[in-house]
C-alpha cells in the first residue's frame, strides 16, 4: 500500500453523510493527503466537481503531482476558512452539495520531524501548518510572557499543570533558546510532577502551543460559518474533530444553526413560525470497533452532520 491508500478516519461514515450525487459540487476542505477525496471522486461521475483545499504547500505539491491526470479535482492553497471565498471565485457560492471539515492534524505532518509537531521526533521548533507565513513556536516561546503562556496552556491544552511548565520554559530560555521540539518535549516532562498512562507528558502543551500558533479554533469557527452559507438545498457539511476544545465549537455551531432565534416578548411573529434553515444529522458519529482496532487514532474522533432545508 502507497501512502495514498492510507484509509481515512471514519471514511464509509463520511461518504454516507455528504449522501453524494454523481453529479454534485464538493468540497474537500482539508484535504491532508487525499485519501478522503480519492474516495468522494470515486462516488462522482464526469460531471462532479471536487474541490480541495489545504494551507499546507507539502500537502497542496502532493494533490497536484497526485491527482495530475485528474479533471474533476481543482486544488487550492489556502485555509479552511477561506473556503467561501474560493468558492465564489469559481461562481458556485449556493451551489455546494457537500463540504467535508477533517479537523486533525495529517500523518505525514506528525510524522516529518523537521515540521515541529512531534514531541517522539526531535527537530525545529516550527508548528506553523502553512509554513509560508506566520510565527514559529520556537519565536513565540522566546518572547511570550509568562502569563500569556500559562493562558494558551491552561485554554488549548488544558493542561492543570500550565503554571509549571510555563516557569520552566521561561527559565530554560533565559540560559539557552529553545530551537528543537526534543528540548521542549524534555523541558515540559520534567515539569510535570505526575504522568498519565499510556500519554506523553508534553501531549496538552504541543497541542496547545500547535493550536495557538495556527490560531485554530479561530478558524474553525470562520471555516463552519463560511462553508454552512455557500451550501445548496440539500447541501451537507460534515465535520471531524478530535479533541473537545473543536468538537464543542462544532457543537454549538450546529446547534445554532439548526434552532430558532429567540425573538423578544410581543412581536406579532411566533418563533414556531420561523423557518429554520438548517437541521442537524442524526448524532455524533464515532467509529466502531474494527476500525479501532485497526485505527486506534479514531477513538477521539467525532462526525456532526449538518443540513441545509431551505
Amino acid at each position: 500500500m502507497g501512502e495514498f491508500e492510507h484509509r481515512p478516519v471514519l471514511l464509509d461514515e463520511v461518504l454516507a453523510s455528504l449522501n453524494i450525487r454523481a453529479d454534485g459540487v464538493y468540497v474537500d476542505a482539508t484535504f491532508g493527503r487525499g485519501g478522503h477525496s480519492r474516495a468522494i471522486l470515486q462516488q462522482l461521475n464526469a460531471q462532479g466537481r471536487l474541490i480541495a483545499l489545504d494551507q499546507d504547500v507539502e500537502a497542496v505539491a502532493h494533490a497536484r503531482q497526485a491527482f495530475a491526470d485528474e479533471p474533476r479535482l481543482t486544488i487550492e492553497h489556502c485555509n479552511f476558512n477561506q473556503v467561501a471565498d474560493v468558492i465564489e471565485t469559481y461562481g458556485l457560492s449556493g451551489k455546494v452539495n457537500g463540504v467535508l471539515m477533517d479537523l486533525g492534524v495529517s500523518s505525514p505532518q506528525l510524522d516529518d520531524a523537521s515540521r515541529g509537531f512531534s514531541f517522539l521526533r526531535s527537530g525545529p521548533l516550527d508548528m506553523r501548518m502553512d509554513t509560508t507565513q506566520g510565527e514559529t513556536a520556537a519565536d513565540w516561546l522566546a518572547r511570550v510572557r509568562l502569563e500569556d503562556l500559562i493562558n494558551v496552556l491552561k485554554k488549548y491544552g488544558e493542561e492543570k499543570f500550565a503554571r509549571r511548565i510555563a516557569t520552566a520554559i521561561v527559565e530554560a530560555r533565559q540560559e539557552r533558546e529553545i530551537t528543537t521540539t526534543g528540548e521542549l518535549a524534555e523541558i515540559v516532562s520534567q515539569a510535570i510532577p505526575v504522568k498519565e498512562k499510556f500519554k506523553h507528558p508534553a501531549t496538552r502543551s504541543f497541542q496547545a502551543i500547535r493550536i495557538y500558533i495556527n490560531r485554530e479554533l479561530e478558524a474553525v469557527e470562520q471555516g463552519l460559518k463560511a462553508a454552512a452559507g455557500i451550501l445548496t438545498k440539500g447541501g451537507r457539511l460534515s465535520v471531524i474533530s478530535f479533541h473537545s476544545l473543536e468538537d464543542r465549537i462544532v457543537k454549538r455551531f450546529m446547534r445554532d444553526m439548526s434552532s430558532r432565534p429567540k425573538l423578544p416578548a410581543g412581536l406579532p411573529v411566533m418563533e414556531a413560525d420561523i423557518e429554520v434553515p438548517y437541521r442537524r444529522v442524526g448524532k455524533a458519529i464515532t467509529a466502531g470497533s474494527e476500525e479501532l482496532e485497526a485505527n486506534p487514532r479514531a477513538r477521539s474522533a467525532r462526525l456532526r452532520v449538518l443540513e441545509r432545508v431551505i
